[in-house]
């Protein structure tokens, strides 16, 4: 979608903003109990973590996660299988990569550095970290921050993309 450096920024922002705050719902709404346990106070936590996560999410995803992401799409996808699927891939793949690499960040902060727990028990607190969220985040990506993304793209740069 985006065709220009500066709709590429634009749009890692808004991909950023809204996986960030997504997901921090989800996981504040785990740590307070679960799902069933959801209350607005969830989401104005997960929007005074998502404040600062989101500053990660685009840093990694541009370093590395859109590249590899994009890199395995390719990999993937053919020519005939149409813009929806490719979005779909696309999608998958840079959750395949950045779900990993978040999720490493999350251990670090919330189950080392805040939580208290121990360096040596940060594979595992990796591993449960990524298969708790990754279900999520791809879910997450495919019909809720994607779709927004894209839509919110799209109306602010509607000139530019009808030329």
């Amino acid at each position: 979608m985006p065709k220009t450096k500066l709709q590429g920024v634009v749009f890692g922002f808004l991909m950023s903003v809204t996986m960030a705050y997504g997901m921090e719902v989800y996981n504040v709404a785990l740590k307070e109990g679960g799902l069933s346990w959801m209350t607005n106070r969830v989401f104005r936590d997960a929007l005074l973590e998502a404040a600062y996560m989101w500053l990660l999410v685009f840093l990694f995803s541009n370093l590395w996660g859109n590249r590899l992401g994009h890199a395995l799409a390719e990999r993937i996808c053919r020519e005939e299988d149409g813009p929806f699927l490719r979005t779909v891939f696309l999608s998958a793949c840079t959750v395949l990569v950045m779900c990993p690499t978040m999720s490493l960040v999350a251990a670090v902060l919330f189950s080392v550095f805040l939580g208290g727990g121990s360096w040596s028990q940060l594979p595992a607190y990796w591993v449960g970290t990524v298969l708790k969220n990754f279900p999520m985040a791809l879910l997450w990506n495919l019909f809720a921050a994607g779709p927004i993304t894209r839509l919110l793209f799209r109306r602010l740069f509607a000139r530019q993309l009808a030329a």
